[in-house]
This record gives structure tokens, C-alpha cells and sequence, in this order.
């Protein structure tokens, strides 16, 4: 009997990344907020590129991305020539483990961390370790204490999903000086352009050899179905990451509609603020229907329960009146809920609903 080939050890011990449900069963015209969405979508200058690009299907991609790393460079004020694009911020992130991780190394992350962080390390053979967080908070002593000789990339997101809290410039800085420096630092940006004024850790990047930004076009610039990412470090760590990059790694249209997306700085500036208000908006609702949740910088909030069951119970009552959330048992918040900030009638519509639940649960009791 032929037998079967067999997978590097650690493959099979990888849990299947989850996405925000996007449908109920049984219900129609669903809201969706479980997948941090904008809902204002892409700009229209976005659009206009999208519908451009289809006159040149047939023509393969440019294989350096110069002309999207030179407008990223230009908006952000960074160098071109140290900048990386791939499919999604998580492209980068399978790189970076890929180059600096294998069979007996350490990649370590945090408690509630973006969960690619763990499989891009198992994938690699790298062993990932996991260090607690401070009341949903990233706790730079716990990173510092879990390092060893072993260590070889520390993931942070900042601002963090599905938390939304961030670390301070301090303790950032703090934690790059004092790392070693055969430890690569990853500071995953994906949520950066919701915080006013932050550059996602780009100052860092130009003070350490080892660190590396990482910033998306799925959120803020409405480009989720496109999947593009960019990664920003020192030109000998680009050098290194583009040695694995696949040459056609991004089509012509994602590259023409994220240079036209990210030149497009009014676009961003009002869903940031829209962003802003309607997120300031949605937690004091919330708060008043007693479901606390921590000052987020990003466009969702986590709304904190009584417990798991509650939890449970408030999901399956917004399901059943058309609203999807995201359940985060899986980021060890089995009493939280991830709520994406969407417009204002999905925001007022979710907030009336879990005060509802709320009233008839108090009523009942």
C-alpha cells in the first residue's frame, strides 16, 4: 500500500484561522461587524483605479512595486527603497517568520495577539510563546522576562486586535532598546491610521536594525477583498524579505488601486474621524447598558460581559435581529465580544439592541 506523504512536524498542530461570520441562517439583510470593516469603503479615486486597471488583465504585474512603494513612501515620509508590499500585512508576517524562524527558535507573542502570528510561526517550525498581557494590555516586562537564546521575533499589534489598546511610545522604545539584537521586533500597524499622529513605529524602525513595521490597506483605506500590505525596516532586513517574496505577488489592480488609495489622504482623514465619533459614540451607549469595554484606538470595540455565557447569549439575540459580531473565545475573551464600528444606523442599532437585552434580562430577573 502507497503511503501518504507526510507534513513537517508542526502542520498539523496548526488551528484553522477564523473569519468574521458573514450570514446568519435563516436571516436576511444582515449587518456586518464582526470583520472591522470600514463602512465607508474604499475612496472613489480608488474606484476609479479598480475600473482602469481591468483594460490590462492581460499584462503581468510590475515585480518591484516601485510606483506603489514611491507614493506609500511620499504620504508616510519613508524611504521607497525599504519598503516591501505583499498580500495583506499577513504576507509580511509569513515572510519575516519564514526569514528569521525555523525548527528550534522561539517566536514569541501575546496573550490576545492577532492569532497569524501563532501559525505564521508554527508554519515556519518555529516554536511560538505565548506571554501574558496586563488587563488586555501588551506588557513589555513579560516580553523582555520570556526572551532567551532561542527567541528570534516578538509580534506586537499596535493598536491590538481584538482589544484595541496600545502600548505607549515609552515602552515601545523601551522594549526595542532592550532587546537583544538577534531578536527581530514586529510592530503590526494594521490599525495605525485610526490613531492621529502615530506612525506606526516608524521612528523606531529608522533607530533599530531590528525592527519592522507592518501596516495594511484593509481597514482604514477600505480595501479588505484586495489584499494588499506593505512592510517597512532597515534595507538589509528588505533585502532579505524580498529574497522570498514571489515576483508576481501582487496584480496589476491591487497595485494601482492602493498607490491611487493611500494618495488619497482626504478619503482617510474622514473616516478617521468619522471613525472617532461614532467609536466615542458606541462605547458611552454601551457603558450606559452596564457593558463596560477599554479606550479603543482602533475601528471596533470590545465589549466586555459578565461572563461567557452572557457573552453567548447577547450574540445569538443580535444574530436573531440581523447584527453579526465577532466572538473571541479564541483570543482566550470568551466573555467579549468584538464589535466593529460601522456606520451610524449599524451602531445606534446594536447599541438599542444590547440594551434591550439588557432591560428584559434585568426585567426577568
Amino acid at each position: 500500500m502507497t503511503k501518504s506523504p507526510k507534513p513537517q512536524p508542526g502542520i498539523m498542530d496548526i488551528e484553522l484561522y477564523q473569519g468574521g461570520a458573514s450570514k446568519v441562517e435563516g436571516v436576511d439583510n444582515v449587518v456586518k461587524l464582526s470583520s472591522n470593516e470600514n463602512p465607508l469603503g474604499p475612496s472613489e479615486k480608488a474606484m476609479e483605479a479598480y475600473q482602469r486597471a481591468g483594460h490590462n488583465l492581460h499584462r503581468y504585474p510590475n515585480t518591484d512595486h516601485e510606483s506603489l512603494r514611491t507614493a506609500i513612501g511620499e504620504v508616510h515620509g519613508l524611504d521607497p527603497e525599504r519598503i516591501i508590499c505583499g498580500v495583506g500585512s499577513d504576507e509580511i508576517i509569513t515572510f519575516i517568520c519564514q526569514a528569521y524562524a525555523g525548527p528550534r527558535d522561539e517566536v514569541i507573542y501575546t496573550e490576545h495577539g492577532f492569532s497569524m502570528y501563532k501559525i505564521s510561526a508554527s508554519a515556519a517550525g518555529a516554536k511560538p510563546v505565548e506571554v501574558p498581557e496586563r488587563e488586555r494590555v501588551v506588557d513589555v516586562d513579560e516580553i523582555l522576562k520570556a526572551v532567551t537564546g532561542k527567541t528570534k521575533v516578538v509580534f506586537i499589534a499596535n493598536p491590538a486586535n481584538p482589544t484595541g489598546t496600545m502600548v505607549g511610545q515609552k515602552e515601545l522604545s523601551r522594549l526595542a532598546r532592550e532587546l537583544p539584537g538577534h531578536v527581530v521586533l514586529v510592530l503590526d500597524g494594521a490599525y495605525a491610521e485610526y490613531v492621529d499622529g502615530f506612525d506606526g513605529g516608524a521612528s523606531l524602525v529608522e533607530r533599530h536594525p531590528n525592527v519592522i513595521m507592518t501596516r495594511t490597506f484593509s481597514k482604514i483605506y477600505g480595501l479588505g477583498g484586495l489584499r494588499i500590505g506593505w512592510g517597512y525596516a532597515q534595507k538589509e532586513v528588505i533585502d532579505v524579505l524580498n529574497r522570498i517574496r514571489g515576483p508576481f505577488n501582487l496584480s496589476s489592480t491591487q497595485l494601482a488601486v492602493a498607490e491611487a488609495a493611500v494618495r488619497d489622504r482626504a478619503h482617510v482623514d474622514r473616516c478617521r474621524s468619522e471613525n472617532a465619533r461614532l467609536r466615542a459614540w458606541m462605547a458611552e451607549a454601551l457603558a450606559e447598558h452596564g457593558v463596560p469595554s477599554d479606550t479603543s484606538c482602533a475601528n471596533f470595540v470590545l465589549a466586555r460581559f459578565t461572563d461567557e455565557k452572557e457573552a453567548t447569549a447577547v450574540d445569538n439575540y443580535l444574530k436573531a435581529n440581523g447584527i453579526i459580531v465577532r466572538q473571541v473565545g479564541g483570543y482566550k475573551l470568551p466573555h467579549c465580544l468584538r464589535i466593529t464600528v460601522g456606520d451610524e444606523p449599524s451602531c445606534r442599532r446594536v447599541a438599542h439592541l444590547i440594551g434591550q437585552f439588557k432591560g428584559s434580562v434585568s426585567d426577568a430577573g
